[in-house]
């Protein structure tokens, strides 16, 4: 049995996490004693009963919880007052507990974990989650040739040699780890996970979706990646198909960014419908959906994302609309016949797109195809059997050592 202690800079309360952190934990806890130390959101962390939700849906399932006030202004200062305080508190926590492995959740918990491994020797598990200082640069966030993007990539190479596994979300990611060069020998066991999704949960719907009008889906936040004003033209294209089409939109928080775009692409709101959903009831909206859409900014830093709302359209049985230079999507897409990986956004390309889109839907086999792909790539039970390895293999290599 292995003591781990799972970092994370992402809230236990937030709907992420539900899905990417606390499902795969429940079901590690069978032969693993797990403390979770994570940072929430100051209106979850002031919420009594949002923490006291998660607090018991932990404590059910056997995981201690160290909860932590999130900081984000000013942004650099407020960061690394965060990262400071998360070094003591993993620090003492990781002696208390005697743990065997610090399983972190990208890059900001890597480094709140060091002053560990160096005091007690545990071993880190390093779930990146992505190519982070690229991100920043990516989305616009950093200058490329600014010094927080120098220094995030010199910690970045300390963290990579610190590793002693290393998970990341796709394929095409693992060729771009093994040539950074981080590394003097040996570089550490790489292990694929994507983001895996409980499929029992999200699965197709009993009852047959078809019928008018034709439903346009997409489920989550726009943000820095997420491509509106494009998601909102290839409706577009799709209506000039398919003229009874409507688009299901589940968000909770960009309504008024959404009507704006809306409008800047000549489409009338009224063909919109907006909603914000729990988590619990997300799969419902899938099924109102015969296509859904995960239009993404394609960059290097997204080389490594793989997108938690593909996997949760495949598993309801819904085909999907991407593009490539995303992670794993094309190949997904594209290799298993359950949706379209667009190359460009351009009018023809948003018009042949809308009609392969359209077609795949109709066929009476999709959904049937949909969830086979899901439950090759993006299984829960994958993902926790491979976690379960890795936990097993580091634990045999701590006491060895």
């Amino acid at each position: 049995m292995a003591r781990v202690l799972y970092v994370s800079y992402d809230g236990m309360s937030e709907p992420l996490c539900e899905s990417q952190v606390i499902a795969y934990l429940e079901l590690l806890t069978d032969e693993n004693t797990i403390h979770i130390a994570s940072f929430e959101k100051p209106a979850d962390f002031d919420d009594p009963a949002i923490m006291a939700s998660v607090r018991d849906r932990l404590s059910k399932a056997g995981i201690g919880w160290t909860s932590m006030r999130y900081h984000n202004w000013p942004s650099v200062p407020a960061t690394s007052y965060d990262i400071l305080h998360g070094q003591a508190v993993v620090l003492a926590l990781a002696r208390t507990l005697r743990a065997d492995i610090v399983h972190v959740r990208s890059y900001i918990p890597a480094l709140m974990a060091l002053p560990a491994l160096r005091v007690l020797g545990a071993k880190l598990l390093f779930d990146i989650r992505g190519f982070w200082p690229d991100e920043r640069v990516d989305g616009g966030l950093w200058p490329k040739d600014g010094a927080l993007f120098r220094t995030a990539k010199w910690l970045e190479r300390k963290l990579f040699r610190a590793a002693d596994h290393i998970v990341t979300l796709t394929q095409a990611s693992v060729p771009l780890i093994e040539d950074f060069g981080y590394w003097d020998t040996t570089a550490p066991p790489v292990t694929v996970i994507p983001t895996c999704t409980n499929l029992d949960f999200f699965a197709p719907s009993p009852v047959p979706r078809w019928g008018s009008p034709f439903i346009v889906g997409y489920v989550g936040s726009f943000g820095t990646w997420y491509l509106l004003e494009e998601t909102l033209r290839l409706f577009g294209a799709i209506r000039a198909e398919q003229p009874d089409a409507r688009m299901l939109i589940v968000n909770r928080n960009e309504h008024d960014e959404v009507s704006e775009a809306a409008a800047n692409v000549g489409i009338d709101a009224a063909l919109i419908e907006i909603s914000g959903s729990s988590h619990r009831d997300v799969p419902q909206r899938i099924h109102r959906m015969h296509c859904a859409t995960a239009l993404i900014r394609p960059c290097y830093s997204k080389i490594s994302s793989a997108p938690t709302k593909l996997a949760e359209y495949l598993g309801c049985g819904v085909p999907c609309v991407g593009n490539t230079g995303v992670g794993d999507m094309q190949m997904i897409l594209e290799g298993r016949s359950v949706g379209v990986a667009m190359q460009s956004f351009d009018c023809e390309a948003m018009q042949n797109a809308a009609r392969r889109i359209i077609a795949m839907a109709r066929e009476p086999d999709i959904a049937v195809r949909c969830r086979n792909a899901a439950l090759d790539f993006f299984s829960l039970r994958f993902g926790v059997e491979a976690y379960r390895a890795i936990y097993r293999d580091l634990v045999a290599k701590r006491r060895r050592n």
